[in-house]
Order: structure tokens, then C-alpha cells, then sequence
């Protein structure tokens, strides 16, 4: 019996990439893809796990898990650190980068 490739595999490979990547637009778009290809990664491993003689591609699937672990807890960080920037410096500080720019010498010295 010919072996099938793992259905979204290389869906899952390309969203783990992608949330770790977009890590730097606010956390929030990573984390979306991140959780997504953990989601697929999960379902695939499963169909896997119940007929492995039918299917091929796991290492794939598990690599792209891995990024997608990775790049949801990069994403939490940076959500995180969002959180953080907001609430130590205000959110009318972080909009004027003059002001800003005057905390930070501040803090230098």
C-alpha cells in the first residue's frame, strides 16, 4: 500500500514559520498562526498515531509544531512586554516619540 503525505503538513511547517516571524507585530497575528498550526500539528499527529503504516510526513508535522510552540511563546512575550511598555511608561508617552526619547535619557543618567 502506497503511503499518503500527512494532510496540512506543510501547512502546519509554513504557520509555525509564520508565527514566529510576524512575533513583532504585537504578538497578536503570531499567536493566531502559532495556535492554528498547533491545532492542525495536534489532528495530524492523532490521524497518525491511529494508522502510521497510511501515512508519511510526521517529521514535518513535528517540526512545524515545534516553530509553533516556539512562536506562541515568543508572542506571549511580546504581548507581554506590550503590557508592560503600556502600563510603566502610558500610552501617550508611546505614541509621542519626543517624550519618549526624554524618559529613556532620564533613565540613562
Amino acid at each position: 500500500m502506497e503511503q499518503q503525505k500527512l494532510p496540512n503538513a506543510t501547512l502546519i511547517m509554513v504557520f509555525g514559520i509564520i508565527s514566529i516571524v510576524t512575533c513583532c507585530c504585537y504578538g497578536v497575528l503570531g499567536l493566531i498562526f502559532g495556535v492554528i498550526a498547533l491545532v492542525l500539528a495536534n489532528k495530524a499527529m492523532k490521524l497518525h498515531a491511529e494508522n502510521p503504516d497510511m501515512y508519511e510526513g510526521l517529521s514535518t508535522v513535528k517540526t512545524g509544531r515545534i516553530l509553533a510552540i516556539i512562536g506562541i511563546v515568543l508572542n506571549i512575550l511580546t504581548i507581554a512586554y506590550m503590557i508592560w511598555a503600556v502600563s510603566f511608561f502610558g500610552w501617550e508617552t508611546l505614541q509621542d516619540p519626543q517624550r519618549m526619547q526624554e524618559i529613556l535619557e532620564q533613565y540613562q543618567q
